[in-house]
C-alpha cells in the first residue's frame, strides 16, 4: 500500500470517526449531544451509553462499573435558553443518593459567555462526600469571576420517587423551587429560595446558556455503598420569559414577601449552540 492510499484511508477512518462521535438524543423538544470521554467535574469518565431513551421518551442517566471502572453521565442541550422558567421533574429517591453522587440541573456558560465558575445557575442534590452536608443545594454564580457564588442548602426526605424542581431566571434575580410529585402547580412544596441581589447585573448571568443534565462523582470517587445508581429525568420543560410575564401565577406569585418584578424585565433569548 503505498503512502497516498495510506493518507487516504487513514483520512476516511478520521472522518468517519468524527461523524460517529457525538451521540444526540430528542428529549424535552430539544435536541441534547451526550458527553464522553474524560475531564470535569471529578475529574471523571464520561459513557455515553449511560444516558438513553425508553419507550416512554424518559432520559435515564446512569453512573456505571465496568472492568472495575466507573463512568457518569450528563447530557447538554444543543440550544442556549435564556429568561423564564427551567422545569425539570425527576424519578428516583434523590434523599439517598450516596454520598460521592452528585445529580445536577443547571444551565452553564459557553466559552464566548465566560469561564467555569461564573454565569451558571445549579440544583444539586449532592452531599459533596460527607453524609453530614444537607443533600439539596441551590447556587447562582456570579457574572464577574472576582465575586463568591450564593447557595442555599437543605435537608429533605420525600414520601415517594417523584420530584419537580424549578428556577425561574430573570434580570433581576433567580428563584427555585422543589415540589414533592410531577407537577405544574406549586403544591407539596420540598423548598424554596429567591435570590435577588443588589447589582444583579454582576451576580445574575444576563447571557442565554445550554442547559446541561449531570449524575457524575464527587472527585471521582467511587460510591460509598459500591452501587451502581440510576436517576430517571421524566421530563423538562422551558417556559419562556415572555409567557410567564403574561401569567404572573407562573413566574412570581408563592415566593412570600417579595415584590413582582416588573413585566419588562423579563425576555425571551433562544440561541442555537454551533
Amino acid at each position: 500500500m503505498n503512502w497516498k492510499t495510506k493518507c487516504l484511508l487513514a483520512g476516511l477512518f478520521l472522518a468517519l470517526g468524527l461523524s460517529t462521535q457525538a451521540k444526540d438524543l430528542e428529549f424535552g423538544g430539544y435536541t441534547w449531544a451526550v458527553r464522553s470521554g474524560r475531564g470535569g467535574p471529578g475529574p471523571n469518565a464520561w459513557d455515553e451509553n449511560n444516558a438513553w431513551l425508553d419507550t416512554s421518551t424518559n432520559l435515564h442517566l446512569k453512573i456505571s462499573q465496568r472492568d472495575g471502572k466507573w463512568s457518569c453521565a450528563e447530557v447538554t442541550m444543543k440550544r442556549r435558553l435564556g429568561f423564564g422558567r427551567y422545569q425539570f421533574q425527576a424519578t428516583g429517591r434523590l434523599d439517598r443518593l450516596d454520598d460521592n453522587v452528585v445529580l445536577g440541573l443547571f444551565n452553564y456558560p459557553t466559552g464566548d459567555v465566560g469561564p467555569g465558575g461564573t454565569h451558571e445557575i445549579d440544583i444539586e442534590f449532592a452531599r459533596w462526600g460527607d453524609a453530614k452536608n444537607p443533600m439539596g443545594n441551590y447556587t447562582v454564580w456570579p457574572v464577574v469571576r472576582t465575586l463568591k457564588q450564593v447557595s442555599k442548602s437543605f435537608p429533605f426526605t420525600l414520601t415517594d420517587d417523584q420530584t419537580t424542581h424549578r428556577f425561574i431566571w430573570s434580570r433581576e434575580g433567580v428563584k427555585f423551587r422543589s415540589l414533592q410529585g410531577h407537577r405544574d402547580d406549586d403544591g407539596e412544596e420540598i423548598n424554596s429560595w429567591v435570590y435577588s441581589p443588589s447589582e444583579a447585573s454582576e451576580h445574575v448571568s444576563q447571557q442565554p446558556m445550554p442547559v446541561h443534565i449531570n449524575l457524575w462523582l464527587f472527585k471521582g470517587l467511587a460510591p460509598k455503598n459500591g452501587q451502581e445508581v440510576e436517576v430517571i429525568i421524566h421530563g423538562f420543560k422551558f417556559t419562556p420569559g415572555s409567557e410567564l410575564s403574561r401569567n404572573r401565577s407562573a413566574s412570581i406569585e408563592g415566593f412570600p414577601g417579595h415584590e413582582q418584578d416588573e413585566g419588562n424585565q423579563i425576555f425571551d433569548q433562544v440561541v442555537t449552540v454551533f
